[in-house]
């Protein structure tokens, strides 16, 4: 969506706290963690001397990696890990090098990256998800007792209530809310299997290696290798395009609702026209509609990710870059926006009688 990074639509498309998570410095702190974490649990489980753990962490507290080299690498590795992890260990020095990347291979890191980033997303979104039901919960006890046209395939139908239409856009989030955890458990998860996923090293003690880095990292344990698996992130991103198609059935009706000849909503701080200033434009609704259908398209094409050659695919991964974190940033901004347009509904139907 490369109108995310035009200054002039950011406003509207962009949610920059999503953006954070999967910036540069992010990534780069997500990879320091997970060898960190990797060079404690090694020291852990008698897997690595003390002398080279405590060299090694040393080392990572003061590790400065030289970003232009790193970029200008990336063309030809296809990802950051490798020429970081050679600068890493060139700063640590031989004696620290029996603690450092032991039994991890760079899907290992940006795999881990990427759970370390969606378990602080997820925190995000469950506030915001939370904040738009009761939003909607407060909408009804406001308005819940007005009259409104029902509709059926566009045409007028017979009466129902405000409480009525606010339940056909609430109950969907709400299911989704529940869901939630359940989402998190199978994204928020440690990768770390080695060069072909084996977990063999190091030897007798890797499944020990990761339990405790998992208990360092906070996230889930895997029982084994998801580096060619991905139907954990597809469901998540199922679920992300579940939640935008919830907002883009709200925001749809709402538009429907606001339209003048109807007017069943009126709404604050409608968007203007160049041409046509008497008009009210619903841009918030609007925009809910084009981000349910941008989700929509997206999620199809993540499925794509679950097609991995063999034990790793360096296209199926790539796919995966390039479509997770706007589908996420999309549903960000889709529930921040929710938000602030339910804010604006100053009236909703008919008093009663």
């Amino acid at each position: 969506m490369p109108m995310r990074t035009n200054r002039n639509f950011a406003p509207l498309l962009a949610d920059e706290r999503v953006r954070e998570l999967f910036g540069t410095e992010a990534t780069l702190s997500g990879m320091l963690r997970f060898e960190q974490a990797l060079t404690r649990a090694l020291g852990d489980t008698g897997a690595a001397g003390q002398e080279a753990v405590n060299a090694a962490l040393a080392a990572m507290d003061t590790f400065q990696p030289d970003l232009a080299a790193i970029e200008s690498a990336v063309e030809r590795d296809g990802l950051p890990v490798p020429e970081w992890a050679r600068q890493l260990k060139q700063h640590a020095g031989e004696s620290a090098l029996p603690a450092i990347h032991v039994g991890a291979t760079s899907q290992d890191l940006l795999d881990t990256c990427l759970a370390l980033a969606l378990q602080q997303a997820n925190e995000l979104l469950a506030e915001e998800l939370v904040g738009v039901i009761r939003a909607l919960d407060t909408l009804s006890d406001t308005f819940g007792e007005r009259s409104l046209m029902g509709r059926t395939r566009m045409q007028a139908a017979l009466p129902v209530t405000v409480a009525s239409r606010i339940d056909l856009w609430a109950e969907p989030l709400r299911r989704q809310l529940d869901e939630f955890a359940a989402v998190r458990q199978r994204v928020e998860l440690l990768q770390f299997a080695g060069p072909v996923g084996l977990r063999d090293k190091p030897e007798g003690l890797a499944g020990e290696v990761a339990g405790r880095m998992a208990e360092l990292l906070g996230l889930q344990p895997s029982v084994m290798s998801w580096h060619a698996t991905r139907d954990n992130l597809v469901a998540y991103g199922q679920f992300l395009a579940r939640v935008s198609g919830a907002l883009g059935k709200m925001g749809q009706d709402i538009a429907i609702m606001a339209l003048q000849g109807i007017d069943e909503v009126r709404l604050s701080g409608g968007g203007v026209s160049s041409a046509m200033p008497h008009k009210q434009n619903p841009v918030l609704a609007e925009t809910l509609v084009a981000f349910a259908r941008y989700n929509a398209t997206q999620s199809g094409g993540l499925a794509q990710a679950l097609v991995h050659e063999q034990e790793r695919s360096g296209a199926a991964w790539t796919l995966e870059w390039m479509i997770l974190p706007p589908m996420l940033e999309t549903t960000m901004k889709g529930l921040s926006l929710a938000a602030r347009m339910l804010g604006q509904v100053e009236s909703v139907g008919k008093p009663a009688g």
